[in-house]
């Protein structure tokens, strides 16, 4: 809890109790200053109010920050914003993916660029995807059974072929530790370069 709002609620009562022992002061002394009593009563209705406004209008400012941090999903964007910009490079068959693979990726602690990098990398769908994607739904580059040819694994819908291949990273590498591409290159591929390649991606789709 901010401090600032127990602070505020304090000097908010303080004037109050001000107000209230200054009515009182006034009504018990023997005075015909009416007129000054009703400038001090009317003075003390609009620091009431005053005061009052200024605590709820920063409340409602500090729900606002709240709010919109909650909304923050992946360095300083939104779900949308990080959507659109997966989409941008994402064409061919996982046109229109970037949700899935943003929402997905978050949710098992992936990180979702570079998800969408691997897959780059490993299907060409940054232009046309290949045959791997086409025919097997595999994005990945997932070896295994139901076989679909060359060892890749066969998968029966794209949308499932998608959170299987993070589900991969997130059990199999994150899990470990291997959580860049750097450290994912010994046991991810055989090329030495691969690492750089989805940094190339990475790079790309962030500049979008």
């Amino acid at each position: 809890m901010n401090v600032f709002i127990p602070f505020l609620r304090w000097i908010y009562l303080s004037i109050v109790i001000l107000n209230v022992i200054t009515i009182i002061f006034l009504t018990c002394k023997d005075s015909d200053s009416k007129s000054y009593k009703a400038y001090i009563t009317e003075n003390m209705a609009d620091n009431f109010a005053s005061a009052y406004v200024d605590v709820n209008e920063y409340n409602i400012e500090k729900e606002k920050e709240e709010q919109r941090k909650k909304a923050l999903v992946y360095e300083d964007m939104t779900m949308s914003e990080l959507t659109s910009l997966l989409d941008k490079s994402l064409n061919s068959t996982l046109s229109n993916k970037g949700e899935l693979i943003a929402s997905h990726s978050l949710k098992k602690g992936v990180d979702p660029v570079v998800a969408t990098a691997i897959i780059l990398q490993e299907t060409g769908c940054k232009w046309s995807c290949s045959q791997m994607v086409r025919k097997c739904n595999n994005v990945g580059g997932v070896k295994g059974s139901p076989n679909c040819g060359g060892g890749y694994k066969r998968y029966s819908t794209l949308d499932e072929g998608i959170k299987q291949f993070i589900d991969n990273l997130a059990n199999n590498y994150y899990a470990y530790g291997l959580d860049t591409p750097e450290k994912m290159n010994n046991k991810y591929a055989e090329s030495r370069t691969w690492s750089q390649k989805v940094n190339n991606y990475v790079n790309s789709i962030k500049n979008g």
